[in-house]
């Protein structure tokens, strides 16, 4: 069955290199970036930030930390994917927050504090447990973001080789409240898109009946 949200999947590839004269303009980057704020997120934590960075020098500075790849500096905007740390401990109280937002009597909130806290006991222990819990939310905001781009026939480049510690410190971060997930940038393309190669569907797909 084809349809508009098909096009756009087969429209979107990690593009290699982006016009450096065309900007995306700022409804269009808007709705992107929206598109990734409404996805969801595991206990509805919405542990993450999207930095958007559009300024030519830091850019730049970030390249030679992303293993010198040109999308980062051809593109239009580039957007840092943070994982929240702090956020997701149950003492920073942004958890409870977080489940206040909907009305419920105490003892229901305290039932779900309580499970929020025992069922992630481990996963809460360290920074770095967090982070790769919270890494995986983002990475379902970023597919939304990349296919909300392509559905308006914008490009984008889902990028993991990058030295993490380096873009972190570049732009002053404060780790104990968020590290960087992904880096991914959002342009148009300037060479024509490659033929789009994937595994067949019944070797990806396996119906249990």
């Amino acid at each position: 069955m084809q349809n508009d949200f098909t096009q756009a999947m087969n429209f979107r590839h990690a593009c290699k290199l982006f016009d450096e004269t065309k900007k995306i303009p700022q409804d269009e980057m808007h709705y992107i970036l929206e598109m990734g704020r409404k996805s969801p997120s595991s206990f509805g934590m919405e542990a993450w930030k999207f930095l958007v960075i559009t300024n030519k020098e830091l850019k730049e500075k970030l390249r030679p930390f992303c293993w010198d790849q040109p999308q980062i500096t051809t593109c239009s905007h580039l957007v840092i994917v943070l994982a929240g740390i702090e956020s997701l401990k149950p003492q920073s109280g942004v958890p409870l927050q977080r489940f206040s937002r909907r009305e419920m009597p105490q003892e229901k909130l305290d039932f779900y504090i309580d499970i929020y806290a025992n069922h992630l006991k481990e996963t809460l222990k360290t920074d770095a447990n967090i982070l790769c819990w919270s890494a995986k939310q983002t990475y379902i905001a970023a597919a939304n973001m990349m296919s909300a781009a392509a559905f308006i026939g914008i490009d984008s480049c889902p990028i993991e080789g990058f030295e993490k510690e380096k873009v972190e410190e570049t732009l002053e971060l404060d780790t104990k409240k968020y590290q960087v997930a992904l880096v991914l940038p959002f342009g148009y393309r300037v060479d024509e898109q490659p033929k789009q190669l994937r595994l067949d569907f019944n070797e990806v797909v396996e119906f249990i009946e």
